[in-house]
């Protein structure tokens, strides 16, 4: 790994923590951002097939070699009109959390914990679960009330402990917050960890490569929290840095109409998206800034649209949870294309959108589908 001083940094009063960090929030209450220090390549060991090729521009965590399951490297195949997916649910537990769990895991194990917790309903927590039973850590994850049985199966059989909040998301995430200020737990929140949008990033440096060292015109991703997109910035931002990239993509973020706080409206109902039915997410103003100045722009897709996407990816082969199918339904629809030019192929070259299948489809076995 790149040696040199990473740091994060408070967004409020620019304080720093070493990396890694027990730390999750500043003293002052500000969000942490991650620091690297100058990198002189993006791939380190060529012959690593896994997201840690890209050691040059991760953190130096001394564990990741005992915790990494060969996460990354998923494939991209077209699907039409010049609109390609990067089919990330090819992960160890089926999702592209993966990538973000493993530096988190890494780091905490770096530290020498023997404890973590976090809180999450979905693809998170049973990500960092997985992770952390590969390390020998003891998990902790908080969940809402009325959570599946089928998720909370899948969190116990990779030994975790399983809180039920009595209440919503933001119960949960109260809860988890308590258990760390009661203990001196390592906190894997893909939230408020600024080491998990650099996991995810990794993603993004694959497309670069696999798309023979250029990025499309378009992503187009599927946002609650918003980490698919904070780690495509990252990404761009270390490709144009050694001159890799020019102008990066434009960010189409995807919202569920129901659930739509990047658009300034409050939440008007549930949504089968339930990976993106975030009602606040903390680093929304963060988000929406990475949208903006890469010129793109956050869109919604209904219900029926999402359904109807899932279905249509079924019939293409690729089986996918609702949440995933919301890019690919704003393509179909026209919602990403009314942000820019249409997506296109271009003459001879890469397809010029790109979206992100994120979440396999057994992550929602009980989903219904239009005829």
């Amino acid at each position: 790994m790149t040696g040199g001083p990473w740091v994060e940094r408070c967004t409020e009063c620019a304080l720093t923590y070493p990396v890694p960090t027990t730390a999750w929030r500043c003293t002052c209450g500000g969000l942490l951002t991650l620091s690297a220090p100058p990198a002189d390549r993006i791939v380190g060991d060529g012959s690593r097939w896994s997201m840690w090729r890209y050691g040059p521009v991760l953190p130096p965590l001394a564990a990741w070699e005992r915790v990494t399951m060969g996460e990354g490297m998923t494939p991209v195949v077209p699907l039409a009109d010049g609109v390609w997916a990067k089919v990330d649910f090819l992960n160890p537990t089926l999702s592209f959390k993966d990538r973000g769990a493993a530096l988190l895991v890494a780091a905490a194990a770096t530290l020498g914990a023997r404890d973590l917790v976090t809180d999450s309903s979905g693809n998170a927590g049973t990500a960092v679960a997985a992770y952390a039973a590969r390390a020998g850590i003891r998990a902790e994850v908080w969940v809402p009330a009325g959570t599946s049985e089928g998720k909370l199966a899948a969190l116990r059989a990779h030994g975790a402990t399983v809180a039920v909040a009595d209440g919503d998301r933001e119960a949960a995430a109260a809860g988890a917050l308590q258990r760390v200020e009661e203990t001196d737990w390592y906190y894997a929140s893909h939230v408020y960890q600024p080491l998990f949008g650099h996991g995810v990033k990794t993603l993004v440096l694959e497309l670069w490569e696999q798309l023979g060292g250029t990025l499309p015109d378009t992503l187009v991703l599927p946002a609650g929290n918003g980490t698919l997109v904070s780690g495509a910035a990252h990404a761009v931002a270390d490709l144009q840095a050694q001159g890799l990239l020019g102008r990066g993509p434009r960010i189409i973020a995807v919202q569920a109409a129901n659930c739509a706080p990047l658009t300034g409206w409050p939440p008007t109902g549930p949504t089968v998206a339930e990976g993106i039915a975030i009602a606040a997410p903390a680093r929304a103003a963060e988000v929406v800034a990475v949208i903006e100045a890469s010129g793109g722009a956050v869109v919604t897709v209904d219900d029926g649209e999402i359904l109807a996407a899932q279905a249509d990816l079924a019939a293409r082969g690729l089986w996918v949870e609702p949440t995933a199918a919301a890019g690919w339904a704003a393509c179909r629809s026209g919602a990403a294309a009314e942000a820019g030019p249409r997506p296109g192929q271009r003459s001879g070259g890469p397809p010029s959108a790109v979206t992100v299948l994120c979440g396999a489809g057994l992550k929602s076995p009980g989903a219904k589908h239009p005829a």
